[in-house]
């Protein structure tokens, strides 16, 4: 009897802190939401549905959603560029090491210095406003993160510079996994580096890709700390999560900030379920 619950004994601590972190305070955030609370009180007063309808008939809620659309078209272009440069560099080119260290740095770094370094970036006659008259372009300067029209673009090319690391060693990860001799059958076959990618790494990666339009959802509904650091969520840049934050810290009102939480928890699973229904994990044979 002790040597079949053995195996459970080697899960437990990992369970543990899995049940603790994560499923506990779900648990928590759920009951929070149907409940008025400033965060302080010993007692709460229970709401039922109230923050939900809130949530979804407040405009000040919902249209936050809005700017996650900049994020989410951005992370398709991070897709793409960190997939062009996956291809080019699973080939024999020169100095191949150096340009994966240079694409894969970015995501090393801490997000809210990311969030720094482009705060000086953009700023009224900072980095890039100083670049743009020495090269003559110094009538095009704007107000990168001032402006409510230009800002969304500012800080979604920000996340884009950040987050294309990861999809780009990804997307290497899958490639280099593909054997060597289907690469030396298809040249004897005369196929070229298109007919390579088109036939053999983009069938053998598919997984992967899919895998990145998940993270690029779910990024991009959850984007917190670019917006956060950089702008504090004003002139139009407040996402739902920075929404949420103030709600919950700045407002005090917890009830309606887990609400929020909940909310986007469920438009998450919904979108990754819907996902997967369009783009099946099937099984990938190269021939």
């Amino acid at each position: 009897m002790i040597a079949r619950s053995r195996p459970w004994w080697y899960l437990a601590p990992a369970l543990i802190l899995l049940i603790t972190f994560t499923y506990v305070p779900v648990g928590n955030m759920l009951w929070y939401s149907f409940h008025k609370w400033d965060g302080l009180d010993v007692t709460m007063d229970p709401v039922g549905f109230a923050n939900y309808v809130r949530v979804f008939t407040d405009e000040q809620y919902w249209r936050v959603f809005l700017v996650s659309l900049y994020y989410f078209v951005a992370s398709f272009a991070q897709i793409a560029i960190a997939l062009y440069f996956a291809v080019v560099l699973s080939f024999n080119v020169r100095f191949k090491n150096l340009f994966k260290g240079i694409l894969f740095f970015p995501y090393l770094l801490n997000g809210v210095a990311v969030g720094f370094v482009f705060l000086y970036l953009f700023q009224p006659d900072g980095t890039l406003d100083t670049l743009m008259r020495f090269v003559g372009l110094g009538e095009h300067t704007r107000l990168w993160l001032g402006d409510p029209d230009i800002a969304n673009f500012s800080l979604a090319g920000t996340s884009v510079w950040r987050f294309t690391g990861l999809n780009f060693v990804l997307f290497l990860g899958a490639i280099q996994s593909i054997p060597g001799e289907i690469y030396e059958a298809a040249e004897i076959d005369g196929a070229n580096r298109w007919h390579q990618f088109r036939h053999i790494i983009a069938p053998g990666i598919r997984r992967i890709i899919s895998l990145s339009f998940i993270l690029a959802v779910s990024g991009s509904l959850a984007v917190f700390e670019i917006p956060f650091i950089m702008t504090g969520g004003a002139n139009g840049t407040r996402t739902f999560v920075v929404q949420a934050y103030q709600t919950a810290f700045q407002f005090r009102q917890i009830g309606l900030a887990s609400a929020m939480a909940v909310v986007l928890l469920l438009i998450v699973l919904l979108l990754t379920w819907i996902q997967r229904r369009i783009l099946p994990d099937d099984e990938v044979t190269l021939t």
